[in-house]
């Protein structure tokens, strides 16, 4: 073993440095350990060391072997060494041609160490030798002869094992020269060794190395049965290549057909059949001549197979177009989707574009809107509108620039992309193709997805798309890409600018009616096995469970509750109990239990200090209560309900502003120093961040410091300066909608905000009076209910 240090000049004086009769020479090793009656070769060369040993060479004497406990220290004193360790004699000292110096050594006994020598360039101590046990008994004599036995077994098992080993230790008498052999050729840690070396005991040493003796042995079987077992597999392999170029060769002599022949005129046909264009075709004819000259028992021989396959079965020529009939499309899209009629207006112009020019650039269009509105169902009416085959690519979650562009074929069960593997499945090249969600794609250590979706959705360059599996053009020109996003927030701003965004906004109370009567109690009567004659579920019954079961943009949750409701009947109708059953508002809470919602807007705005804001969601629109309450203090502000940085100071700048108006609002300015003000948000548990809650702020804390409270019928949005401008501010349509569905009447909104008034629904636009607000004066004369109070006396 290796004692590694750089070794240094010993010096004339180190060389005579008398040590006294009655003391050993310690050399310290760093991973070995040496046992009683076993030979073998220590590297040194630790200047101290070198000298330690060259002392004893000169004056033959015995040395002391004992192990660091560091094997890392360099200079290890008496406490970074064993107290325990061996008494060897130096049978040869040599050194090496690159100036290294070896010691031969042979275990004597072991020792102990009893005290360092002071004032010696090298360690040198006073030692106790332990006599080894010689006392015999049945116990050791049975520990003897199971130990021996396994310490054969362990060397035959080794692959390498000298036959020296195994006759010194089967000619081995002694029991404690039989553990300290056995150790000493055993692959066990310097520490473990150690712990043997230190074990006096002669029974409980023998058990230590028995024990790992049975570890060892059977970590060796183990290896041996896993070479063997590898070799088996590779002695097969060749097995069956021979035999099948001896089959082979014994068909040819028998003029029998050759499969390989006839697989590869097979693949030559299936190839000119296939329409590729040239440089996909001489693809195709290289890596068929490549598969052709290859061994069927070749691992590469599947991969060329499968790779043909694929550019075979891909449908490379071009479609006979279909005409599009428009008012059959029309027609198709009413019958599909109640409403959405600016929607549908760009889809029909979009189709109309389509008819006239087949071979032109059309856009890549982007329906965006909460879950629930249709968005998917719209791709597929206008597949068949346009009498396409649809496919659906869902991009959610994808991390992996290879589920885009695909895998290369260097590695083993690689695929193309997704776009491809999408074509494939319809067969055509101009099939309508749905990329859901490809607001949910992520960027991964593999690359990033939204990067390769670039070239998809460019109509510039998708004519000539690479798959990286593929290693070949294919033209995706004639594919109609339709996108479908909750939010554009997580889309990159490269690829939104590939797409047309056409918005879908939620639904009002009119419009899920609708389409509940339309479609959702057919579809739901349908998967539950009821028939229209044994089920009626009456207007103001659904009407009911949009309002106090559901609140959302969508209509999924409420064709759930449709279903619920049918399955009850469902049950009654198997037990024979009725033959038909007309559901009223009144069966509901029998059916769904309790309300979930309920209008408190008149409740929660009741008191002074309570406005009622409109907030937009992923999932669509919502309302959301600002509360303000004053207590005595000394001015300070606190602000809850889990808000974000910016509807922080959204309080923060109306509370300023409130400050700065005390006079024309009627307050007394007084108060704001001997009242702490506390703004909570409900729900607290729902993080809630943006601008648009800062008009609701101001007049929250105008009515609770000018005792006046908000009109309940009430709901503003807007962002404020502290100039007390109203600024404009982001969905509109969905904060009205919102404001529709829970029975609000009036809507105050930023003046700037106008051009947004063309996108609200009509339902929506009935139901509710508008106010367009340009300063924060105006939401105070709109908003707060009496005559403006007299300044507030201070708590």
């Amino acid at each position: 073993m290796s004692d590694v240090a750089s070794a240094a000049p010993v010096s004339s004086s180190d060389r005579s440095t008398p040590v006294p009769g009655d003391a050993l020479i310690i050399v310290p090793v760093r991973n070995t350990v040496l046992f009683p009656d076993v030979i073998i070769p220590i590297t040194i060369a630790r200047s101290t060391s070198i000298a330690a040993a060259q002392q004893a060479v000169r004056e033959q004497r015995q040395i002391g072997i004992l192990l660091q406990r560091d094997p890392e220290t360099n200079d290890p004193g008496p406490d970074g060494l064993y107290r325990i360790g061996t008494v060897a004699n130096v049978v040869r000292y040599l050194t090496g041609p690159d100036d290294s110096h070896h010691l031969v050594c042979q275990g004597v006994a072991r020792m102990r160490v009893l005290d360092y020598l002071p004032g010696t360039p090298f360690l040198a101590a006073r030692v106790l030798q332990i006599p080894e046990p010689t006392a015999t008994s049945p116990e050791i004599e049975a520990r003897f002869l199971n130990l021996q036995r396994q310490a054969m077994e362990a060397a035959q098992l080794l692959p390498q094992a000298p036959p020296e080993l195994v006759a010194a230790l089967q000619g081995t008498t002694s029991p404690a020269t039989l553990a300290d052999l056995a150790t000493s050729f055993m692959d066990l840690k310097p520490q473990d060794k150690q712990d043997i070396l230190e074990t006096i005991d002669l029974a409980l040493r023998m058990d230590k190395v028995s024990r790992h003796l049975a570890e060892r042995i059977e970590v060796l079987r183990l290896s041996q049965e896993i070479g063997q077992k590898t070799r088996a597999v590779f002695d097969e392999r060749q097995r069956e290549a021979i035999l099948r170029e001896q089959m082979a060769t014994i068909q040819r002599q028998l003029g029998e057909g050759d499969g390989k022949a006839a697989e590869v005129a097979e693949l030559t046909k299936a190839i000119s059949d296939a329409k590729m264009p040239p440089e996909a075709e001489s693809q195709a004819q290289k890596e068929l001549r490549r598969y052709e000259r290859m061994p069927e028992a070749a691992a590469e021989s599947g991969m060329v197979r499968s790779y043909l396959d694929w550019l075979i079965e891909l449908p490379w020529g071009i479609p006979e177009e279909k005409p599009i009939d428009i008012a059959e499309a029309r027609k198709i899209l009413d019958q599909d989707h109640y409403g959405l009629e600016k929607i549908k207006s760009r889809i029909i112009e979009y189709l109309a574009v389509r008819k006239l020019a087949p071979g032109g650039k059309a856009p890549i269009l982007c329906f965006v809107g909460p879950p629930g509105v249709g968005k998917t169902s719209l791709g597929q009416s206008i597949a068949r509108a346009m009498s396409r085959p649809f496919v659906r690519v869902s991009l959610g979650g994808v991390h992996d620039e290879a589920e885009i562009r695909g895998h290369r074929r260097t590695y083993i069960g690689a695929l193309p992309g997704n776009i491809i593997q999408a074509i494939k499945r319809t067969g055509a090249r101009n099939c309508v193709m749905m990329l859901d969600e490809i607001d949910k794609m992520g960027r991964g250590v593999q690359g990033d997805p939204s990067a390769a979706m670039l070239e998809v959705l460019d109509p510039e360059q998708n004519a000539t798309f690479r798959d990286n599996y593929l290693s070949v053009p294919f033209d995706l020109s004639r594919v109609v890409f339709i996108a479908t996003a909750n939010m554009l927030d997580g889309v990159p701003g490269p690829l939104l600018d590939r797409m047309e965004i056409i918005s879908l906004a939620g639904y009002t109370e009119e419009e899920k009616l609708e389409i509940a009567k339309r479609y959702l109690v057919r579809r739901q009567l349908e998967a539950n096995g009821l028939k229209a004659d044994q089920v009626e579920l009456e207007p103001d019954a659904i009407r009911m469970i949009i309002k106090s079961y559901t609140r959302e943009a969508g209509v999924r949750n409420l064709e759930r509750e449709i279903g619920k409701v049918f399955r009850n009947v469902a049950v009654q109708i198997a037990e024979g109990s009725t033959s038909r059953v007309v559901i009223a508002a009144k069966d509901i809470v029998a059916l769904l239990g309790q309300p979930r919602f309920e209008s408190e807007i008149a409740m929660r705005t009741s008191i002074p200090g309570v406005a009622t804001g409109l907030a937009w969601t992923p999932v669509g629109g919502d309302i959301l209560f600002i509360e303000a309450s004053r207590t005595p203090g000394r001015g300070a502000l606190m602000i809850t309900g889990q808000l974000g940085d910016v509807m922080r100071e959204s309080v923060q700048a109306a509370l300023t502003l409130v400050k700065s108006r005390a006079s024309q609002l009627g307050i007394d300015p007084a108060i704001f120093e001997k009242s702490d003000i506390h703004v909570h948000v409900p729900a607290g548990a729902t993080p809630k961040d943006g601008p648009s809650a800062g008009v609701a702020m101001f007049t929250a804390l105008t009515s609770l410091l000018t005792d006046r409270t908000v009109r309940s019928d009430t709901a503003m949005t807007g962002e404020i300066s502290l100039r007390g401008l109203v600024l404009p501010v982001g969905g509109i349509k969905e904060k009205v909608v919102a404001a529709a569905a829970a029975g609000l009447t009036r809507v105050m909104l930023p003046a700037r905000n106008k051009r947004d008034f063309d996108d609200i629904p009509p339902g929506a636009r009935a139901k509710l009076e508008f106010i367009w607000l340009e300063r924060v004066d105006e939401a105070i004369a709109a908003a707060l209910e009496g005559a403006k109070a007299t300044p507030a006396a201070a708590e």
